[in-house]
């Protein structure tokens, strides 16, 4: 890569960060601006190796970004003909040869409204203002379609900056136009403009499952890669793979290897695997050709064959081209002696695929999220040659997707974006997207009722932190939904006593994932697994759940006895299930209750038992690769267990939790007595001592006995009406307390 010359500075294209889509920004290290001598806001030329020049605003890039490296969104790249990897050369613009716009006329999309061209010129207030523009360039307003406008005239000619004083029209397909003056106040500084872009419209990308009917080049999705979040090491990867073949198949001639025809995406729904496909086929402007597995079955024989072939001849006509088959599970299914239809599909998928004479022109892509069920005869080299899967997103990939989402929304200023990544556990893009969409919801919901307010609002709406509360009631993560994955809000506050059962946890469970350097560096290897004993009502699930809402990870809970299955193998199943699914949104903690269940000594329970003793004896000896995993369980018969889920390496961590002793008890009594207005003649210190041999259970129930009869005995003597006017007459006194132990058997 080339310095810097009297011309600009040569730099690598990257993809533009997030929040950036849209707003024609550019953002370049600072060693580079410094050789071009520009400030922030200041505008710059950006040239192709095609020729083709357009303008942005310069904005510096983090310090992580390479030297000589240079940030900018899909339609910047459009627009200079260039794409991610290739080089531009940038150059300074002289400001006095960029004049304040006084008419910008776009073109918008093929089907919007004339209310949405309404709706696109008011967005377009508040984002594109202080952006320079030139005529023939794309732009998106953001909020309003994934698909670009066209800048198709200037007043006057040449680049032109848009300021509160331009007015922007907008025509449709048919040249109708409507008009609207971009604000009141003139001009409007870089930072106004920045601030201005991440609080308009609605959200743009959808990171779902579905693709509608196939685009070429002259079409393009709308979709880049800046509308993907979480993702960039698989699309790296899927770059890799699709981008170099088909824009530069000359390389793997003369590196004498065939380019790769076949990608395989597979991961759980939701997680971005199509849209992955549509922003890769936008960003190479390849022939797009979408098939979805069940609409290509027919019911006379041989016509799905042909509708195959007759899709990879049209492939081949319109070179470069990307097949891309939706769910093909549904139709390349492990072939068997049954499935004759079936059979004949994988057949000819199998034939086309060998027989793709322009191999770098022609890539096939396959989205499933049920890898394990495709033939294996599709999963060799020379067919789908990388199976790339499309997990559930970390922390750092949730903040990136709801920065997507929530680019143009009117977010409030208690909206944080990192407590709400740090908050959806599991959830994958598609959960990500409809959590989004459920606090839009719910902001339109909560409006003012004042028609007046009501006015004011819809002019300035804002989504705030309780909207987005009411959309995380709502959705529930898509990855974890079959086992329901928690998060508990109760945590070690909330259990009395039991300090050494809490620090050996905390030592077990949070430290390796807390302190992970530090592991790292003394090569030790955490505990895989805590197995919970002692006597009932002690409070073994209380801590487990307690321990989830320490930590802040997902908690999957599941019930010994619910893994039984009559079916053969249906038990085992559920087992690699349950692992699967945690593995899947790590950190996670798996908590088996009542593990005895499932675990009797092998033979000396069932058959069942021991099978599923076997498959969770494998489960734990594989976690040793994910030290994000851990596996509580627990038992009051721990004496029952299979000795060999009690070796180190598997459950090797045991915590008694036994009978609280005097102090813990007087502790029990506080968490659970807290809030209640308790009567001036109770002493948890002496009750504590008096309550010998009480578990926290017992303690739990005899504090909401008591509790009970004093609301008894305010509901006998009073209406329902009168009662509830007395309700802050209610005191939990000593005889109440009395009157409870009576009852409470131990």
């Amino acid at each position: 890569m080339s310095g810097s010359d009297s011309d600009g500075v040569t730099l690598s294209v990257r993809a533009a960060e997030k929040r950036d889509a849209g707003r024609g920004v550019a953002r370049i290290p600072e060693m580079a601006r410094r050789q071009l001598g520009v400030l922030s806001g200041d505008t710059i030329v950006i040239e192709g190796e095609n020729g083709k020049t357009t303008v942005a605003k310069m904005w510096p890039a983090d310090p992580s970004i390479p030297e000589r490296a240079i940030q900018i969104d899909g339609d910047t790249r459009a627009n200079a003909g260039v794409h991610v990897g290739d080089t531009v050369t940038v150059r300074t613009k002289d400001t006095s040869t960029i004049r304040d716009a006084e008419r910008v006329t776009l073109t918008a999309p093929p089907g919007l409204t004339t209310s949405q061209r309404q709706v696109a010129e008011h967005e377009a207030t508040k984002t594109l203002r202080n952006r320079p523009v030139r005529t023939g360039e794309q732009i998106r307003v953001e909020g309003v379609d994934q698909e670009p406008f066209t800048v198709v005239d200037t007043t006057p000619d040449g680049d032109v900056r848009i300021t509160g004083s331009t007015t922007v029209r907008i025509a449709g397909q048919s040249g109708a136009a409507s008009t609207s003056q971009t604000g009141t106040s003139s001009g409007g500084s870089a930072t106004d403009t920045e601030s201005a872009a991440d609080s308009s419209g609605t959200p743009p990308a959808e990171l779902d499952e579905t693709v509608e009917t196939s685009a070429d080049s002259s079409s393009p999705s709308g979709v880049t890669y800046e509308d993907i979040g979480g993702l960039d090491e698989e699309l790296e990867l899927v770059r890799e793979m699709i981008e170099l073949p088909l824009s530069e198949p000359e390389l793997f001639q003369r590196l004498g290897v065939e380019p790769p025809s076949g990608v395989l995406l597979y991961g759980p729904p939701g997680t971005g695997k199509t849209l992955i496909a549509r922003a890769v086929a936008n960003e190479v402007d390849a022939h797009f050709v979408t098939i979805s597995g069940p609409e290509i079955m027919s019911k006379y024989k041989g016509e799905s064959e042909e509708q195959l072939r007759r899709t990879f001849e049209e492939a081949r006509e319109n070179a470069p081209t990307i097949i891309f088959f939706d769910e093909i599970d549904s139709i390349a299914g492990t072939r068997d002696d049954e499935g004759d239809a079936e059979n004949r599909i994988v057949g000819q998928l199998l034939t086309l695929m060998d027989g793709l004479d322009a191999r770098g022109e022609v890539i096939v892509i396959g989205a499933t999220n049920r890898v394990d069920s495709i033939d294996p005869a599709l999963r060799r080299g020379g067919r789908f040659d990388r199976e790339i899967q499309i997990g559930v997103p970390d922390e750092t990939g949730r903040k990136e997707i709801l920065e997507v989402h929530t680019r143009g929304m009117p977010l409030a200023e208690d909206v944080s974006v990192d407590a709400l990544a740090r908050r959806t556990h599991g959830f994958v893009g598609a959960d990500l997207d409809a959590v989004a969409s459920e606090a839009a919801m719910a902001a339109i919901r909560n409006r003012p009722a004042d028609e007046d307010e009501l006015a004011t609002w819809n002019q300035n709406p804002t989504v705030q932190k309780r909207h987005f509360d009411e959309a995380l009631a709502s959705v529930e993560p898509s990855a974890m939904r079959e086992y329901v994955a928690e998060s508990p809000d109760t945590n070690f506050g909330n259990v009395g006593g039991l300090e050494t059962a809490k620090q050996t946890l905390r030592e077990s469970v949070e430290w390796p994932l807390t302190y992970d350097k530090l592991f790292e560096e003394t090569n030790t290897e955490p505990p895989s697994g805590v197995l919970l004993h002692g006597p009932p009502g002690t409070g073994k699930t209380l801590l487990a759940r307690a321990l989830a809402g320490e930590t802040d990870v997902n908690f999957v809970r599941v019930d010994g006895p619910e893994i039984i299955d009559r079916y053969v193998g249906e038990s085992e199943k559920a087992i690699r299930k349950v692992f699967e699914r945690a593995r899947q949104a790590a950190p996670s903690i798996v908590f088996f209750d009542e593990i005895d269940a499932i675990t009797a000594a092998r033979g000396e329970g069932h058959e069942v038992t021991e099978r599923v003793v076997s498959q969770l004896l494998t489960e734990l000896d594989g976690m040793r690769e994910n030290p994000n995993l851990v596996v509580l369980a627990a038992t009051n018969r721990k004496d029952q267990i299979d000795p060999a889920l009690l070796r180190p390496g598997r459950l090797d961590t045991h915590v008694y939790v036994g009978e609280p002793d005097h102090a813990a008890r007087e502790k029990i009594l506080e968490v659970h007595s807290r809030g209640k207005p308790l009567g001036d003649d109770v002493d948890l210190a002496e009750l504590a001592g008096e309550l010998e041999g009480y578990t926290g259970a017992d303690l739990e129930a005899l504090v909401r006995d008591a509790s009970m009869k004093a609301i008894r005995e305010v509901a006998d003597e009073y209406s329902p009406e009168e009662a509830n006017e007395r309700a802050d007459q209610v005191v939990v006194e000593r005889r109440h307390l009395e009157a409870a132990r009576e009852d409470v058997d131990v």
